[in-house]
């Protein structure tokens, strides 16, 4: 997962897509980079770490120009450790092509063959945002013809990269001496919204979040399949290039990923969660009479909405009882059982009177592997409660997720091929209560009719491009990110989550 913004104006950007880039700091800590425009230079400066540690005040001064972009890294394929995998990434013909990607394409392998016999293009490095970016400008160089760039022959070459590529992509590039371009995927997989400042300024970014915190009103989302040209005066141009569009965003950013104070695709964040909590309440009814629950406990941060309405329709006191520590990562891949233990112990404290002596019902966004989940029950256990269960606002994940959210392997996966009853006992609860798929579904959809659907592929098992099979999950998982021994664990997935940005 990764956060990109883009912005075209009248004055230095510079700063502003620097702010842009703290309010989507949630969507990934591994690297960050920005490329600004002066006249048809591009200056660029990228590096690893979080936004306030990569750029200092030498690098600012050295990002001039009107125009630009930039990104939040979060690794899901290639070398998490390799400062050349940062993006942007840049090509110099034709024109000089800059770009930041949000995504996972599916079919990376295939295309980078294809570069390399048929396109006589080079590819440097396992990211597939490079493969993206040399498609793009192979079909921007074809649609042109040697000729100046217009905005027709953008649009043609986006339809051409529909075409060419599979998988999850929301893209900002800059071409240099011409524009900005945007566009998502056909199935509007990950999110992309643009507003503009009272003074004209267009911003294109991951979230409306990233737009309202910079001073830009919300205007729309693009649409799947939609591209955006913006020239450099600030003229927008825009076309639906996919040929069958539909708006199956990923279920995930509504259940965990995205900050709460965003709307995507016309959907409030914060209220699909409320809804989730509305239907996860009937789910525990039928599992646990509210009259064994003495207080509702939600497990920080992304579950509290969800926990605060299930308490409020169960007629079951709310109270906090972790405290977080917001300076270390989350522990969704740490590398041994031990260090991941550790983590989150050091990650969360208990107020040991919320739990003493109480049948206490934990409230979770979701749960992934599992090893988590069991170690903050055996802290509540410890803590002096008696019993204890746990609530996942979320079904089951039982599947891998290809389209850019760095899933574990379904061998890792603590719901796959198990049944609740089964994960029950793993995790050591009294009660395990689970989202159903439909309820989910029907909860964050009822916030938009508009909607085709979901990718709901890490609960359902059904992937919405319909490219995705068992040997092409095992291609993918040979370049998915994996976190050495002692290194620092900085995947989005094991970060703080999104209230904490």
């Amino acid at each position: 997962m990764c956060g990109i913004v883009g912005v075209v104006s009248n004055a230095p950007v510079n700063q502003l897509i620097y702010d842009a880039l703290l309010l989507l700091q949630h969507r990934g800590q591994d690297a960050a980079g920005i490329v600004t425009q002066q006249e048809r230079k591009f200056f660029m400066h990228k590096a690893k770490g979080m936004v306030k540690d990569v750029f200092r005040t030498r690098n600012m001064r050295a990002l001039p120009g009107h125009c630009g972009l930039g990104q939040v890294r979060y690794p899901t394929a290639g070398n998490a450790y390799s400062e050349e995998e940062a993006q942007p990434f840049y090509v110099n013909a034709p024109f000089g092509i800059v770009l930041v990607h949000n995504g996972n394409l599916t079919n990376a392998r295939v295309l980078k063959n294809e570069l390399f016999s048929e396109d006589h293009r080079h590819i440097n490095t396992e990211s597939d945002s490079e493969v993206l970016l040399n498609v793009l400008a192979h079909e921007i160089e074809k649609a042109t013809r040697g000729l100046p760039l217009k905005p027709e022959d953008v649009f043609t070459a986006v339809a051409h990269v529909h075409r060419r590529i599979k998988g999850s992509y929301a893209v900002v590039a800059l071409i240099a001496g011409h524009g900005l371009l945007a566009f998502r995927d056909p199935y509007g997989i990950r999110p992309l919204g643009m507003g503009r400042s009272k003074d004209g300024t267009l911003m294109v970014a991951s979230e409306s979040v990233a737009l309202e915190g910079t001073g830009h009103v919300f205007d729309r989302n693009l649409d799947p399949g939609e591209a955006v040209f913006v020239d450099l005066q600030g003229q927008m141009h825009s076309r639906q290039c996919a040929e069958n569009p539909q708006l199956s965003p990923c279920i995930f950013e509504f259940v965990y990923l995205a900050r709460p104070d965003s709307v995507l695709d016309g959907i409030s964040v914060y209220q699909a969660r409320l809804n989730l909590g509305e239907t996860l309440a009937k789910r525990v009814v039928s599992t646990v009479p509210p009259n064994e629950i003495d207080v509702i406990i939600p497990i920080p941060e992304s579950s509290r909405p969800s926990a605060t309405q299930l308490a409020h329709l169960l007629g079951i006191p709310y109270r906090e009882g972790f405290v977080k520590n917001r300076y270390v990562g989350r522990t969704f891949i740490m590398p041994g059982q031990g260090v991941r233990k550790k983590s989150v112990r050091q990650k969360l404290n208990v107020i040991a009177s919320e739990f003493k002596g109480r049948n206490v019902l934990l409230v979770d966004d979701s749960i992934v592997r599992g090893t988590t989940s069991r170690e903050i029950v055996q802290m509540a256990r410890d803590a002096g409660a008696r019993k204890v269960y746990l609530a996942s606002a979320a079904p089951p994940v039982r599947y891998p997720n290809v389209y850019g959210i760095d899933m574990p392997t379904a061998d890792e996966l603590v719901a796959h091929s198990r049944t609740v009853e089964e994960i029950r006992e793993i995790i050591g609860c009294d009660a395990l209560i689970y989202q159903d798929i439909e309820g989910m579904k029907r909860a964050i959809g009822s916030l938009n009719t508009k909607l085709a659907g979901f990718d709901a592929s890490c609960f359902d098992g059904v992937y919405v491009t319909g490219d995705v099979t068992s040997d092409s999950i095992a291609r993918l998982n040979e370049n998915r990110v994996g976190t050495e021994e002692n290194e620092e664990d900085t995947s989005r997935l094991a970060l703080p989550n999104a209230q904490d940005a």
